[in-house]
């Protein structure tokens, strides 16, 4: 009797302890609603980035060659946005991939036909590879903002630069030949 008893009361204290388990997924919601507000900081950052070239470019014209250092600068706060941008979209995947993996799917996504599967995301696998590409492409254009300003006296400069791009060049043509891609081609085909 006592160990039928023990068998139940273990079988009760297994559920329990799998059901807390189990609903402690929901943690996971701070992390999304931390990496969504993180997002719009990013894209406010974005913003303000732009809003400095815009007041630059009325001060600009309202100065008697004010245009001669616009150029440069203008063109390395519009990188520095696009970066804040990416960055913020980094934090938007990944916030909206955490939450379709852990708490539930995002049904107003799924039955969308005019929104992007962009931010569908069904695995882990999935999610990792849209931010790895997302933070390749901020790389990138933080590899152009540090070009632009980048003083090229020597020839080995140049050198450095040249072999900058051409591992771009290799990294974006990596991202677009993924695994990932290859498996869900031949899921299509089939």
């Amino acid at each position: 009797m006592l160990i039928i008893i023990a068998i139940r009361g273990g079988r009760m204290f297994t559920r329990l302890i799998e059901k807390i388990l189990w609903q402690s997924r929901y943690m996971v919601f701070f992390a999304v609603v931390s990496a969504i507000i993180s997002a719009l900081i990013m894209i406010i950052l974005g913003c303000v980035e732009v809003t400095k070239v815009v007041s630059d470019l009325v001060l600009t014209f309202s100065i008697p060659g004010g245009f001669e250092g616009f150029s440069k600068s203008s063109v390395s706060h519009l990188v520095s946005a696009i970066d804040d941008y990416l960055i913020g979209t980094v934090f938007l995947i990944f916030g909206i991939g955490l939450y379709e993996l852990f708490i539930s799917k995002i049904d107003v996504a799924e039955n969308d036909e005019t929104s992007s599967r962009v931010l569908i995301i069904h695995d882990l696998d999935q999610l990792k590879e849209k931010i790895a590409k997302v933070v390749i492409m901020v790389l990138i254009v933080t590899f152009f903002k540090h070009a632009i300003n980048f003083k090229y006296d020597e020839m080995i400069n140049l050198l450095y630069l040249s072999i900058g791009i051409l591992l771009i060049a290799i990294s974006i043509y990596l991202t677009h030949s993924s695994p990932y891609k290859k498996q869900k081609k031949e899921k299509e085909e089939d």
